[in-house]
C-alpha cells in the first residue's frame, strides 16, 4: 500500500474516534483512580472535572494532529502539573497518568481498525507514543521548574509569615502578594505520627482548598501535617461541608483568625493548640472546642470563655436564672424556689439561653462550659 494510502486511512480511523472522546476520557479517568497511586485521595471533583477535562483535551489534539487538522496547545497539560505538584502528587505517579491515557487510546484505535488498516493502525500507535513522550516532557519540565520555584517562595512566605520573620521582604523578593488577614490552618493526620499520613492529611486540605483560594494558598509540611494559610474571605464552612467520613483519611484541622500578617505567628500557635485539642477529624475552630482549649491553655482564652455568656447579656433574668440553675446542682425546682419563681419559668429561660447562644446548659457540655465561663466572670470581676 502507498505511503498516501496509509495517511488516508489513519486520518479516517482517527476520525472514527472524535466521536468517543468523552467515553474514552472517564475510561482514563477510572483506571487512574484505579492503578496511579495518589490519585483516589484528591478530590472528587479534581478526579471527575479537571483529570477528565485533561485527558477530553489531550485525546481530542491528538486524533485532530492524527487527520491533518491545526493543533492547539492550550497549556493545560502543564498548569495542571502545576496543580498536581502543588497538592503533593509524585511526579513518578502524574507520569504514569500519560501513559494510561496511551493504552486508552490505542486500544480503542485497535478495537474501531478494521480489516486492511493494520498499517494505520501501527502508524496511529507510533504516533500516540510520540506525543506522549513528548506531553511527558513538557509536564515533567512544568513540575519540575515552575512548580519547583514556586514551592520554594511558597515555603520561604509561609516560613516567614508563621514565624514573623520579615513576609514583607520575601514576598516582595518573589513577588508574591501578601493578604490583609489570613486564616490560618494547622492541619494534623489521625496517623499518629506517620508522616505518610501528614502527607496525606495536607494534600487533602490543599486539594480542596487551593482551587476555591484561586492560588493565594501558601502551605508548609511537617511530619503531623502542616500549616495552610488562605485568604481571610475564604468561605471555610464549604471546606467543612465536603469533609470526608472515612476514618484515616479525614485529617485534624485547627482554624484560626489573624486580622495582619503580622497576626499570623499568635494564630498559628492558636489553631496548633485548637487542633491538640479536638484530636478528632473535622475542620475546628475555637468556639467548638473552647473548654477543651480553656482547660490546657487559660492564659490566651480567658475572654473567649467568658465571651459565651455575651449573648445573655441584654437580658437581665437569664444570667441569675444560669447561675442559680448550676449552683442548685441542676435541680430546677431548687432554683426556682431561690429565683422566687415557677419550676416551668426557669424551663423557659434554659431554653432561651440555648437559643441565644448554641449551647444548652442541660447537656454535660453546657454545664462544663457555662460553669467554667462563669468561673472566670466572677474571678475576673
Amino acid at each position: 500500500m502507498s505511503q498516501p494510502g496509509v495517511d488516508a486511512q489513519a486520518a479516517a480511523l482517527a476520525a472514527r474516534l472524535v466521536p468517543q472522546v468523552p467515553r474514552l476520557a472517564r475510561r482514563v479517568v477510572e483506571r487512574i483512580r484505579a492503578e496511579v497511586p495518589g490519585f483516589d485521595r484528591l478530590p472528587s471533583e479534581v478526579q471527575d472535572v479537571e483529570v477528565a477535562a485533561t485527558a477530553r483535551a489531550a485525546i481530542r489534539a491528538f486524533l485532530e494532529h492524527a487527520q491533518g487538522l491545526p493543533g492547539r496547545d492550550t497549556g493545560l497539560s502543564r498548569r495542571r502539573a502545576v496543580q498536581r505538584a502543588e497538592e503533593g502528587v509524585p511526579l513518578s505517579a502524574l507520569v504514569q497518568t500519560y501513559s494510561v491515557g496511551a493504552e486508552v487510546v490505542v486500544d480503542a484505535l485497535a478495537e474501531a481498525a478494521g480489516p486492511g488498516e493494520e498499517a494505520a493502525l501501527l502508524r496511529l500507535t507510533r504516533e500516540q507514543l510520540r506525543a506522549v513522550g513528548a506531553a511527558v516532557t513538557q509536564v515533567t519540565e512544568a513540575y519540575l521548574t515552575g512548580a519547583g520555584g514556586q514551592h520554594v517562595a511558597v515555603r520561604e512566605l509561609t516560613w516567614a509569615l508563621l514565624r514573623g520573620e520579615g513576609p514583607e521582604d520575601v514576598a516582595a523578593r518573589y513577588g508574591l502578594p501578601l493578604e490583609s488577614g489570613y486564616l490560618v490552618l494547622r492541619v494534623r493526620s489521625t496517623g499518629d505520627g506517620d508522616p505518610a499520613a501528614g502527607r496525606a492529611a495536607l494534600r487533602w486540605v490543599l486539594g480542596h482548598a487551593a482551587v476555591r483560594a484561586e492560588g493565594r494558598a501558601l502551605s508548609l509540611r511537617d511530619d503531623l501535617g502542616g500549616f495552610v494559610l488562605l485568604p481571610a474571605a475564604f468561605p471555610l464552612g464549604e471546606l467543612a461541608r465536603r469533609f470526608p467520613t472515612a476514618d484515616g483519611v479525614a485529617p485534624v484541622v485547627g482554624v484560626a483568625t489573624a486580622s495582619s500578617p503580622a497576626g499570623v505567628p499568635a494564630a498559628a500557635e492558636r489553631a496548633d493548640r485548637i487542633a491538640a485539642v479536638a484530636g478528632r477529624p473535622g475542620v475546628h475552630t475555637l468556639g467548638e472546642v473552647l473548654l477543651e482549649y480553656h482547660l490546657t491553655h487559660p492564659v490566651d482564652s480567658a475572654a473567649d470563655l467568658v465571651a459565651v455568656l455575651a449573648p445573655l447579656a441584654g437580658h437581665a433574668e437569664l444570667l441569675p436564672t444560669l447561675g442559680a440553675f448550676l449552683d442548685a446542682d441542676l435541680n430546677r425546682r431548687s432554683a426556682a424556689r431561690a429565683l422566687g419563681v415557677h419550676a416551668n419559668t426557669v424551663d423557659n429561660r434554659l431554653d432561651r439561653i440555648a437559643e441565644l447562644t448554641g449551647v444548652d446548659p442541660r447537656s454535660s457540655r453546657g454545664i462544663q462550659l457555662f460553669g467554667a465561663a462563669l468561673v472566670v466572670q466572677r474571678a475576673s470581676g
